[in-house]
């Protein structure tokens, strides 16, 4: 993806190939909601805002790492979808065979389940930081705030399903638990999410 035009990206997201996908789109709405919290950030400098420069530029660095971050955990996600499919194709003539395969399956599943689980901290990070936006950022940029906030929710909604679906194939409980708790936590930062969006809408409307 880092390497990609935009373009090229979203033309092969829509190709019958099996990566980039779900988890790749994932990435970059993560990503975009980072760079928004940057951009709002470095408009929140210098000038009338110089009171608020040093706390505005660890947001536009911690931003920058999330970004990147973001975009590394596309090409783990690829990977690790990668490794799901090898798994399925190894070979189950005997019993040994199929042994082998169930074990290499369930750690490719649960391979699998870090990618998103990770774009997911991630994005509830931007939300951290894009709340903290929206009464100390500057108010002309303000609706990118609502933007980074709604591109970070999608992201997290895009990483639950992504977990979900391997939880659903994992037999390990403790393993599944773990991140069915994952899921939760992940809920609950899409819904501070949806809230900076409404503040941002209501400070809007007056």
């Amino acid at each position: 993806m880092k390497d990609s035009t935009i373009g090229s990206w979203l033309a092969e997201l829509g190709d019958r190939t099996p990566t980039p996908g779900g988890g790749g789109a994932a990435a970059l709405l993560a990503a975009t909601g980072a760079s928004l919290v940057g951009m709002v950030s470095s408009y929140t400098t210098g000038g009338k805002w110089a009171d608020r420069d040093a706390d505005m530029l660890a947001v536009k660095a911690e931003s920058d790492l999330l970004r990147e971050q973001a975009l590394a955990l596309a090409a783990a996600d690829a990977e690790a979808f990668a490794a799901v499919g090898a798994a399925y194709g190894l070979p189950r003539a005997t019993d040994e065979d199929k042994a082998a395969r169930r074990t290499a399956i369930q750690a490719a599943l649960r391979g699998a389940a870090e990618p998103p689980a990770e774009v997911g901290r991630v994005a509830t990070r931007i939300v951290e930081l894009a709340d903290g936006l929206v009464e100390r950022g500057n108010p002309n940029v303000v609706s990118d705030v609502a933007v980074a906030a709604s591109s970070a929710a999608a992201a997290l909604e895009s990483a639950i399903v992504n977990i979900e679906i391997n939880v659903a194939s994992i037999k390990d409980a403790e393993v599944a638990d773990g991140l069915r708790a994952t899921v939760t936590e992940l809920t609950g930062a899409i819904e501070r999410a949806r809230g900076i969006v409404e503040r941002v809408r209501e400070g809007l409307r007056g």
